[in-house]
């Protein structure tokens, strides 16, 4: 059955299928296109990105102009939170860090300063990560900061190592509750046959030789130079 999905794959792959099929019968593997992973949702990052999204245990830097017992270095708690003196706790975990300083702004204002100004800064983030995996030089959690893309993830990473299969890097997603999987040609990237790819925060990047190899082996052997992303959806 799976060699028959594979030969399947190679088969949409060649000829540029877009639109969603099931392969060879079973509901759990499916092509969703052939134009790259979807965008994950505000929704799906919130647990990266433009604008980043403050998370869980990330470190803030917080100014309160004029007042400098209000600015200090403080953490985001396990569910999220803020708790600020004189303004109480404040949900921040989904904020950017601009939402979050108007929210502190509406909160000081009258009461305690008569026009306050806040301005609020990422120090370091533990929440918005990327996983890049398999044969990069440095495996690992990287942040994910503005704007990322494969390419700029596995030079982050420290670059391929010696062996790795560069025609066999699949970056993992979950959007909207689904688990998708997009196959991806370096090599081709480079050369310009398609554009590089943005990662978000929480996507898995694998490159080479690894498990997610092993799932695409077949279709790779059959097509091995891919040209275009190849995107599955697992369902479960």
């Amino acid at each position: 059955m799976m060699k028959r999905v594979f030969v399947i794959l190679s088969i949409l792959l060649l000829s540029g299928c877009g639109g969603q099929s099931i392969l060879g019968g079973s509901p759990n593997v499916t092509v969703v296109s052939s134009e790259g992973l979807p965008e994950p949702t505000r929704l799906d990052q919130q647990s990266s990105n433009r604008p980043y999204l403050i998370g869980p245990f990330d470190e803030l830097k917080i100014d309160v102009f004029g007042v400098e017992d209000l600015s200090k270095e403080m953490q985001i708690d396990a569910s999220g939170r803020l708790s600020f003196p004189l303004v109480g706790v404040v949900e921040a975990s989904g904020l950017t860090p601009g939402e979050l300083a108007d929210e502190l702004e509406r909160r000081l204002r009258g009461r305690y300063i008569r026009d306050p100004q806040v301005t609020v800064n990422l120090e370091e983030t533990v929440s918005q990560v990327i996983t890049v995996d398999g044969q990069v030089s440095k495996p690992g959690l990287y942040p994910v900061i503005g704007r990322m893309t494969l390419m700029r993830a596995v030079a982050t990473a420290g670059g391929t190592s010696e062996f790795a299969k560069l025609n066999d890097v699949v970056i993992f997603r979950n959007v909207n509750g689904d688990q998708l999987a997009g196959l991806y040609n370096l090599k081709a990237i480079r050369r310009g046959a398609y554009s590089d790819p943005e990662v978000f925060a929480n996507d898995i990047i694998v490159v080479g030789d690894s498990q997610a190899r092993r799932l695409f082996r077949d279709l790779i052997q059959a097509s091995p130079l891919i040209t275009t992303p190849l995107i599955i959806l697992f369902r479960a």
